[in-house]
């Protein structure tokens, strides 16, 4: 899981929003966890 920390106190509001929506804009490059990620995908498509 992939989490997001930002200090209050030394992150301004206006800059906390853009690093947010930086981070949840970046598509997933793949990598060392794809083979994992298309396991998951699959038991997802087939759960009702």
């Amino acid at each position: 899981a992939n989490i997001l920390v930002l200090a209050a106190r030394f992150t301004a509001a206006h800059y906390a929003i853009d690093i947010l929506k930086a981070w949840l804009d970046t598509d997933f490059e793949g990598g060392r966890h794809q083979k994992r990620i298309d396991k998951i995908s699959k038991i997802e498509g087939v759960i009702p």
